[in-house]
């Protein structure tokens, strides 16, 4: 299993949440991640807050690539980076040797119009969610 540097980011709210780059391993499959204790999960269907839940505890995460321009987070946020993983992050994926050292970056989030795609969308489907006719027991 070979770890991979990623951006992890606990949606405690919904739509906003703690973000980090740190290194996860993956099953076999590459369906299932582990990071640090955390057995994540893939959420099934469609995700537009997250794509993984923790096992153990149920909380949802957001799980992806880091992005090269630090615009990590869909709002503005401070991202702690795992010490395991700041080497690799900062030589190479943002290509900036002089941050080696720098234990956290300030993400500039994503642009208005992105946010509020996701924010619609994830509106949508909550209310699609709560309003969905329950199905009938025969």
């Amino acid at each position: 299993m070979e770890s991979q540097i990623k951006y992890i980011e606990l949606k405690t709210d919904g739509v906003r949440g703690v973000g980090r780059i740190g290194l996860l391993d993956s099953s076999k499959t590459g369906k299932t991640l582990y990071y640090n204790e955390k057995v994540l999960a893939p959420l099934k269907g469609w995700a537009a807050k997250a794509n993984y839940y923790d096992e153990e505890t149920g909380e949802e995460y957001w799980v992806s690539n880091p992005k090269k321009d630090g615009k990590d987070s869909l709002f503005p946020a401070i991202i702690e980076i795992d010490e395991n993983a700041r080497d690799e992050y900062w030589l190479r994926l943002r290509n900036l040797p002089q941050n080696v050292t720098q234990s956290s970056y300030s993400s500039p989030g994503r642009s208005k119009k992105e946010r509020e795609k996701v924010e619609n969308s994830v509106r949508r489907h909550d209310i699609d969610r709560r309003y969905r006719a329950p199905k009938s027991v025969t």
